[in-house]
């Protein structure tokens, strides 16, 4: 690239239009620009960059392109003529500017302007000429940066070196070495490709922690599944939620293994829990039988005890009865004997309507011994009962079984209804995952309008705040102008009072004399000379100056400067408020920003339909997923209640079999164990009337015997002594038949209570020990609950072997799943921490991107070397380091500097101010080569170095403009930007700079003429 015209007008401090030729300045092959500071020599740079970028240099790009000290007219316009790649180009650059409309008043916009064109020997006039290439900005743009071959950024370190940064890169430390090398060398796909290795990792490790979770929520189904068996020794191997799917399969295989265990130990509790309940029962009936005859022999004895009691106590009566009836025998024989034989008849009827009771009881009952004599009666009458103590407890086994049949059938509905709901859940979750997924898209298609929407609306306001930048901006530079007009009319009278107080200064300075000589008083001695006599004072001449005069002149100047500086103060506020309401339009005017704003409005009114379907479309899907949740818990919850009420419904199968075995055997022939237990019964109390029957007729038998014996032997067998007697001994027809009522029962009552105490099986019960029926009851009922924990515990834990097995079906499934998923995670987590220079895998903690930066810097510190030797006399050379540092910086873009005096390597920052200047300049010398190659080996035939030389001491400046000088060669024109006197004598080409008031201006000069 060689530079061979520039033409700036209206740009930076330039005011009007200046010409630089490099090809003149570039002959002599180094060539000096300088100028006081301030005056633009930077600018000249400046002027250069926005040619071929359209952009200043990074460090100057918020600094604005156009001259203040231009005239309103004057269009600010950068034209670059140079060679690039051979070809011979004319770039020609204009910025979007405000200028006075033609017609009526105030400002308008002109647009940026961009025009590129080339040299062609036959540009279709018949001769050579400039031909049009494009007008196009980014067609411009991309021409360019394709014949220099780097970015603005490289251009501006390699072409255009700046002030003071690569000192700052000489002493930087490594991030901001890596920030300037990264862009120098474009290596952002070098921190792309560490950053796509990171987002690699985090999907991998996204997937990971999935199966994870997923393993995480199996191993607590398989801990809940298990039970009290995940604790205890188990819990000791229970694995963490990241362990290896092989130690999570073992801990469920032992899960499983402890689960078989705990079923078979159930199994065998449960057959020795019905065993036990069976001979609970059978010893229950055996002590509940034997209660009821102890009690039954306890009775009798209490009530044969209370009977001879009655007896002995009633002697007296009964000796008065037996008198009575002594007497009455001779008087009434007849009447006593009919009535005797009266109730012997009335008590074989009783006696054969009993029988008669008791054979059809005894029928229905199935009784099969002998009824004729009243042992016979007896011993029936005790069959019976007992039977019917034994039925009891199989009374309780049929209200059991009754009570088992209705809660099965209940069972069995609430299974059915379990089902029924299952089948239900099951059709409404067939659809539900494509409905979901067909709202979610309806829904994302909502949010990205209502995303657009909200983008749309901010757009909007900033179209309307920048409308009314675009406002003010157009009223602001009204303003502008007049303040300006008003600052160039007060700068002209502030230069008129100033003059004037400087004539008024130099005619009172001159007229001094007279004005000494007017304070004089004869006599007393003169302010100035000391004389007390004053031969010739000067006369003042006419309008002659006083001090007053001078005084009123400079208040005038001051009041003039200060008017000046106020409306100079308001013109910089107004153009900064101008500049701000610029960039807050964006350089546009207010019409074409209405014109978009309207474009918006109507993509608003488009996109407004699908975005206000947003909410309602959210609503339906979390009423979708959280019916969709309902359902799937319904689901669950309705498998597992109908394989609960399944285990229920076969324990109760088992327990009714159980019953109706116990049932049939008691009942026998009866249809339940109530009727058989009524048959019994009604059996022994039929049995005990017959009984009670029987031994009535025999007892009317034997009065009757004897009624018609007495009637025979009345008169002898009376007893009486006299009719005395015999009337004492009478009694009432009602007392008489009281006693012997009283009498006939309680005969009749000892006998039964006798023939009671008398029943073998009674006294045989009453020689056993007390029974122990309640603590039989007892026993039994806590067998009964034995049984039922059983049948609970064998149900759960054949469940328990059930889930496991399924849960571990599907760990095996999950572990085959995640195997190849964790192995891409541990190759893809190893290269990431490589490639982002973690300890752990990159000893000197060097990512991908430093690591090239440090080849590029080895480099650049090689190239480097080369100059400096030649700067510092052999002394210095820069070697790059790829040691570690301290702390947790990466490593790798270290710079040292190896001083050949003393051997040893030291810090960059130990060099003095001179050492560092030609270092840093050879450091950038050499990245000038390096980027130069790295951009394809682009020659560089102008080469620009600002500022630096005022630290250098003669001998070092010597060296390095010897290498500066060397830079010439290959023909390379290389310029110095500074204001150094010695460089004036030693440069022989050189551009001058001056600044002014109205503008600075440029000017080729000579050493001879600095």
């Amino acid at each position: 690239m060689r530079l061979h015209r520039l033409t700036v007008t209206a740009f930076g401090p330039f005011a009007g239009t200046e010409r630089i030729d490099f090809d003149l300045l570039s002959s002599a092959g180094l060539f000096l620009l300088r100028g006081a500071t301030g005056a633009g020599k930077s600018s000249v740079l400046d002027a250069v960059c926005y040619a071929l970028y359209g952009e200043l240099p990074g460090t100057r790009r918020s600094n604005g392109v156009r001259s203040d000290h231009a005239a309103p007219g004057v269009r600010t316009e950068v034209v670059l003529e140079a060679t690039l790649g051979g070809r011979r180009l004319e770039v020609t650059r204009s910025p979007e500017q405000w200028r006075p409309k033609k017609r009526g008043t105030g400002l308008t916009p002109d647009k940026a302007q961009t025009l590129l064109r080339e040299w062609a020997e036959d540009a279709g006039t018949g001769g050579p000429g400039w031909v049009a290439f494009s007008k196009s900005h980014q067609e411009v743009g991309e021409e360019l940066t394709r014949l220099l071959g780097m970015s603005r950024e490289q251009f501006c370190q390699v072409v255009l070196l700046p002030q003071g940064d690569f000192a700052r890169f000489l002493r930087a430390d490594s991030k901001q070495r890596a920030e300037l090398l990264g862009r120098l060398f474009d290596t952002g796909r070098f921190q792309q490709l560490e950053g796509w290795t990171a987002d690699l990792r985090l999907r991998h490790e996204r997937a990971v922690q999935g199966g994870r979770q997923r393993v995480h929520a199996l191993l607590a189904r398989a801990e809940e599944a298990a039970g009290p068996l995940a604790g205890g020794d188990a819990a000791a191997y229970r694995p963490e939620p990241d362990a290896p799917p092989a130690e999570v399969l073992g801990w469920a295989a032992l899960l499983r293994v402890a689960a078989a265990e705990r079923a078979e130990s159930a199994g065998l509790w449960l057959a020795a829990a019905e065993d036990a309940r069976a001979a609970a029962r059978d010893r229950f009936a055996e002590q509940q039988a034997l209660a009821e005859r102890q009690s039954r022999h306890h009775r009798a004895r209490q009530e044969l005890l209370r009977l001879t009691d009655t007896a002995a106590l009633a002697a007296p009566d009964r000796a008065r009865l037996e008198a009575a009836l002594r007497a009455e025998a001779p008087a009434l024989l007849r009447g006593p004997r009919q009535r005797a034989a009266d109730a012997h008849a009335a008590a074989r009827a009783a006696e054969d309507a009993r029988r008669a009771e008791l054979a059809a009881r005894a029928a229905a009952a199935g009784w099969a011994g002998p009824l004729d004599t009243p042992d016979d009666l007896l011993a029936a009458e005790g069959a019976a009962r007992a039977e019917a103590g034994r039925l009891e407890a199989a009374g309780a086994d049929e209200a059991r079984h009754g009570a088992l049949r209705a809660e099965r059938a209940r069972l069995e509905r609430r299974r059915d209804e379990a089902d029924d709901l299952a089948e239900e859940a099951r059709r409404w979750l067939e659809p539900f995952e494509e409905r979901l997924r067909q709202l979610q898209r309806e829904r994302e298609a909502a949010r990205e309008a209502r995303a657009e929407l909200d983008l749309i609306d901010a757009r909007h306001a900033e179209l309307a705040r920048r409308r009314d930048a675009a406002v003010q901006h157009l009223r602001l530079l009204g303003e502008r102008t007049a303040a300006e007009d008003r600052v160039r009319a007060l700068t002209g009278a502030a230069q008129d009072a100033r003059q004037r107080a400087l004539d008024l200064q130099e005619r009172r300075l001159a007229g001094m004399a007279a004005e000494l000589a007017a304070a004089l008083t004869p006599g007393e001695p003169c302010r100035v000379c000391g004389s007390a006599e004053h031969p010739a004072p000067a006369e003042p001449s006419a309008g002659q100056v006083t001090a007053e005069d001078e005084r009123r002149a400079r208040a005038a100047q001051q009041a003039a400067e200060a008017e000046l500086a106020t409306a100079t103060g308001l013109v910089g506020a107004i153009a900064a408020r101008a500049a701000a309401a610029e960039a807050t339009a964006g350089g546009r005017t207010a019409d074409e920003l209405a014109a978009e704003a309207e474009e918006l409005s109507l993509r608003r009114r488009s996109v407004l339909h699908a975005a206000e379907h947003w909410l309602p479309l959210g609503r339906q899907l979390e009423q979708l997923e959280r019916d969709g949740r309902t359902r799937s818990r319904q689901l669950s919850e309705a498998v597992e209640l109908a394989a609960q009420l399944t285990g229920q419904l076969k324990a109760q199968d088992t327990e009714l079999a159980t019953l109706e075995g116990r049932i049939a055997a008691a009942r026998g022939d009866a249809p339940s164990v109530a009727a058989r237990t009524a048959a019994v019964t009604a059996l022994a109390t039929a049995a005990g009337a017959a009984l009670t029957a029987t031994r009535a007729a025999g007892h009317t038998a034997e009065r009757a015997a004897e009624t018609a014996e007495a009637l025979h032997r009345a008169a002898l067998a009376a007893g009486f002594a006299g009719p005395p007697e015999l009337a004492a001994a009478v009694l009432p027809p009602d007392e008489l038949d009281a006693l012997k009522r009283r009498f006939k029962q309680l005969d009749a009552d000892l006998e039964l209570a006798s023939n009671r105490l008398a029943d073998p099986a009674l006294q045989a019960s009453a020689a056993l020990p007390p029974a122990a029926a309640e603590a039989a009851r007892a026993a039994a009922a806590r067998a009964d609950g034995r049984l039922a924990d059983a049948h609970s515990a064998h149900d759960r834990a054949r469940r328990r072997v059930a889930d496991l097995a399924r849960i571990g079906r599907e760990l095996s499934a999950l572990a085959a799943e995640l195997a190849p998923v964790l192995d891409a995670f541990a190759r893809t987590s190893r290269l990431a921490a490589l490639l982002a220079g973690a300890p752990a895998e990159n000893a000197l903690r060097m990512r991908l991107e430093s690591y090239v930066l440090a080849a590029r810097l080895e480099q650049v510190a090689a190239a480097a070397s080369r100059r400096l030797l030649r700067m510092s006399g052999g002394r210095y050379t820069l070697v790059h380091s790829d040691g570690l540092v301290s702390g947790t910086k990466r490593s790798g873009l270290s710079l040292h500097v190896v001083d050949a005096w003393t051997g040893r390597e030291r810090d960059t920052a130990t060099l003095s101010g001179g050492e560092s200047f030609f270092a840093s300049l050879a450091l950038a010398l050499g990245l000038a080569d390096v980027v130069t190659d790295e951009a394809g080996g682009m020659p560089l035939d102008t080469l620009f170095i600002d500022e630096g030389f005022g630290t250098l001491d003669e001998n070092a400046l010597e060296e390095v403009m010897d290498v500066l000088d060397s830079l010439r060669e290959r023909d390379r024109a290389v310029g110095i930007v500074s204001h150094v006197a010695d460089l004036r004598t030693r440069v022989p080409a050189q551009l001058l700079v001056r600044k002014h008031r109205t503008g600075s201006t440029v000017h080729h000069t000579t050493r001879e003429d600095a």
